[in-house]
């Protein structure tokens, strides 16, 4: 018996990438699948297509799971409650979402168009809350449901070229954690994940040297879809409803958890600060503590306490 057994679970996303495997591991795991692709390209402007959903909705099925698909936007709170009145009519009811549902639009921000902007913001942030909307009274009522929302080491980290798309991934942290908290007393639990991993967005980045070209290479053979997209699946399953509302990473074999943000360092003035006294006293003192603006190597290649599983 698979660790989903008796689950119906909905895979935005679900036609290329995480999205897929996702959705392919949790039909393995026994759960029946709706599969939510628009069909559009990495940028989003592309005209939808049902057949990316579909023809991995056809692999579940041509496999002995049961799954079916659906082509529309993750932006339309609409569309996003056909999609749970999909699962119900299907398989009769729903009980966990994995939205990995994504696109990008890359530019510096000082060029950056609100078309830009709004795009990325309607796909990642408004469609979290779609999904979530949508299906957060179910999941209260019949005490049970899960959330796997999806943030990046862009919104965490920062990324040169990526603001709209950091201060999407950012805000679903945020989400995640705020629906963890209210949802704890009806057995509703939301984790986000920081994925590291060979997909078409990764593609998408530019290769710049005979370095870049080298690491690209390596990350294909190494960081793969399916890993993050089996943590994804784990997370949903019964058997991890004890954990929510925390932010994880998978980097090829690595699984990470992150820090959230609590406070490192205060500064107190009993006669009240100055702008002066902030400026000659607090800041000094602060700074020690202070976040460089580098990056950082990617999550996985350096860990700071690395478990054996």
């Amino acid at each position: 018996m698979g660790a989903l057994e008796g689950k119906v679970v909905l895979v935005t996303g679900g036609g290329n990438g995480i999205g897929r495997d996702a959705a392919l591991i949790a039909a393995q795991e026994g759960a029946k699948v709706v599969v939510n692709d628009l069909g559009g390209g990495l940028k989003g402007e592309d005209e939808g297509s049902a057949t990316a959903a579909e023809s991995v909705a056809q692999e579940i099925r041509a496999a002995g799971g049961e799954a079916v698909s659906n082509s529309d936007s993750v932006t339309n709170l609409d569309a996003v409650y056909g999609m749970v009145e999909l699962a119900k009519k299907s398989f009769g009811g729903l009980h966990a979402v994995i939205n990995p549902a994504g696109i990008l639009r890359d530019t510096m921000f000082h060029k950056m168009t609100e078309t830009d902007w709004d795009a990325v913001i309607a796909v990642h942030m408004r469609g979290s809350f779609n999904v979530a909307r949508a299906t957060i009274e179910l999941f209260r009522e019949q005490n049970d449901g899960a959330y796997m929302f999806f943030t990046s080491t862009s919104g965490l980290f920062g990324n040169i070229g990526q603001a709209n798309y950091g201060a999407a991934k950012m805000g679903i942290a945020g989400l995640s954690r705020i629906i963890a908290m209210e949802g704890a007393r009806n057995n509703v639990r939301a984790n986000c994940l920081a994925p590291i991993a060979w997909t078409r967005m990764t593609q998408s980045v530019p290769v710049k040297d005979e370095a870049a070209a080298a690491r690209r290479e390596v990350m294909a053979k190494t960081i793969r879809a399916d890993q993050p997209a089996r943590f994804a699946v784990a997370m949903i399953t019964p058997a991890a409803a004890h954990v929510s509302g925390q932010i994880f990473g998978s980097s090829g074999d690595d699984i990470i958890l992150y820090s959230q943000p609590r406070p490192i360092e205060t500064v107190n003035k009993a006669e009240g600060w100055t702008v002066q006294s902030i400026l000659d006293e607090a800041v000094p003192k602060l700074a020690p503590k202070f976040f460089d603006l580098n990056r950082g190597p990617l999550p996985g290649a350096q860990q700071p306490a690395k478990t054996p599983a």
